[in-house]
């Protein structure tokens, strides 16, 4: 199985991005888009100069609790940006959801309680909603975090979105919202 059926797999399809919208990423923004990958899990992420974003993290269920996530979180860490992640709201009709939070928090990551995120998606037209979890090493502030998110949703996930898609995603501010 290759790393795009791992993630696919994983993921539901509603927070997927295609195939060939990640290839384009590797391959046109490869220095800020990056794959990272073991037999055991997939990595993706944009490393910008002042933030870092997880756009998919997956680690294999017959590797769960080897501390191959923890890993990988602390080689990111290592490079002393905050780190960014969108995260699905606890569902408790899927555990998974909550263990996921569970690990972040228990990776040091919080919560941005004053950012709103929800956006539709071009899969399903369902309006997908997230919750935005970080990890700030020097007490970066929630605005310091939705103006990243503001950044990575322009240059990632809307990247060639009219050529990939056949229609473009959302504006930026019909997405992202910043409660002071």
């Amino acid at each position: 199985m290759n790393w795009y059926e791992k993630l696919n797999e994983y993921f539901p399809v509603e927070e997927m991005k295609s195939k060939k919208h990640m290839e384009l990423l590797l391959k046109e923004k490869g220095d800020v888009y990056h794959k990272d990958e073991s037999k055991y899990h997939v990595l993706m992420y944009a490393e910008f100069e002042d933030f870092i974003f997880i756009d998919y993290i997956f680690v294999s269920g017959a590797a769960r609790g080897q501390g191959i996530g923890h890993k990988i979180l602390e080689k990111l860490k290592e490079k002393g940006k905050p780190i960014i992640l969108e995260v699905e709201p606890v569902d408790y009709e899927d555990s998974d959801t909550e263990k996921r939070q569970r690990f972040y928090k228990r990776e040091g990551f919080i919560h941005a309680e004053s950012i709103g995120y929800r956006r539709r998606s071009l899969a399903t037209n369902e309006i997908n909603e997230m919750e935005i979890l970080f990890w700030a090493p020097e007490n970066e502030s929630e605005e310091m975090v939705y103006e990243s998110m503001k950044k990575m949703y322009e240059k990632i996930h809307t990247y060639k979105d009219v050529e990939l898609y056949g229609k473009s995603y959302q504006d930026v501010d019909d997405v992202l919202t910043f409660e002071e």
